[in-house]
């Protein structure tokens, strides 16, 4: 069984840490990588990097590939008819299965914060489950977007593409973490985690939500205690993190443009 089909048949209740590491550990995915790489490089960590450089190698590859179509060399190669259909599919295209797939694997990082990003699991695990849901029907995140915005549906509540939306910010609120962590040595996650929540998250919650997060933060993990949780040494977690943070980034700003190309804000 995928860890797509794991994901779809959870209940819907949100699945503790061992729950989620058992299903990564069980699934096709880590057991073709785990044939690949050697034992010790299969943390949670790991495969989130490895997923993510895909995508983000992935939308690199389609924006070459259009770029060079569109050339006028290229154009003139082409012909008319061609080049035609190239300004139809001029924007790159991530498949919504292989962006769940990713985005499932990030669930494991927001249980090892503990009970102060409990909320953004909570809310994280199951925006992912109603994306992985509408993979089903839909095959890539244009299409998601595309059909909301049509319908007019974009900010309504439980919409596929509020919750991309979500999901884009969680996946940001581990980026903004991972930064803080690798730029300093401090013990004490409080800050890196005050910082990156305060910047990509906070904006967007109400005075309830941003109060229960704050005094949340006194609860985290200690940086040790974290690279335990992630069965990580202090150098590893760091070049790993510093993988998720530069192949994320793309994929966000892919997302985020998705929105704007189709007049829709990013302020909500």
């Amino acid at each position: 069984m995928s860890l797509l089909d794991r994901f779809r048949s959870q209940a819907p209740s949100t699945p503790t840490q061992a729950t989620m590491m058992k299903s990564l550990h069980d699934s096709d995915h880590f057991q073709a990588a785990t044939a690949e790489t050697p034992r010790s490089q299969q943390t949670a960590l790991s495969q989130v990097a490895d997923a993510f450089e895909e995508l983000a190698d992935h939308l690199a590859k389609s924006s070459r590939r259009n770029n060079d179509a569109g050339s006028p060399q290229q154009q003139e190669e082409d012909g008319e008819e061609e080049e035609e259909e190239e300004e139809e599919e001029g924007e790159p295209e991530l498949r919504l299965d292989s962006f769940c797939q990713a985005c499932s694997l990030v669930s494991v990082l927001f249980s090892c914060l503990g009970l102060a990003f409990k909320f953004a699991e909570t809310e994280y695990v199951a925006k992912v489950r109603d994306l992985v849901e509408a993979s089903k029907t839909f095959e890539n995140l244009q299409n998601v977007v595309d059909v909301d915005a049509a319908n007019g549906t974009v900010r309504t509540a439980g919409s596929h593409t509020r919750n991309l939306r979500r999901v884009r910010q969680g996946l940001d609120l581990i980026r903004g973490i991972f930064q803080q962590f690798v730029a300093s040595d401090d013990n004490s996650l409080k800050d890196a985690a005050t910082t990156a929540y305060a910047q990509i998250c906070a904006p967007y919650h109400t005075w309830a939500i941003r109060t229960a997060v704050y005094a949340g933060m006194y609860t985290l993990p200690t940086r040790e205690q974290l690279l335990v949780r992630l069965e990580e040494s202090e150098q590893s977690a760091e070049k790993k993190m510093k993988r998720y943070i530069q192949a994320s980034l793309p994929v966000i700003q892919y997302i985020d443009r998705l929105y704007t190309s189709r007049n829709i804000t990013l302020d909500w």
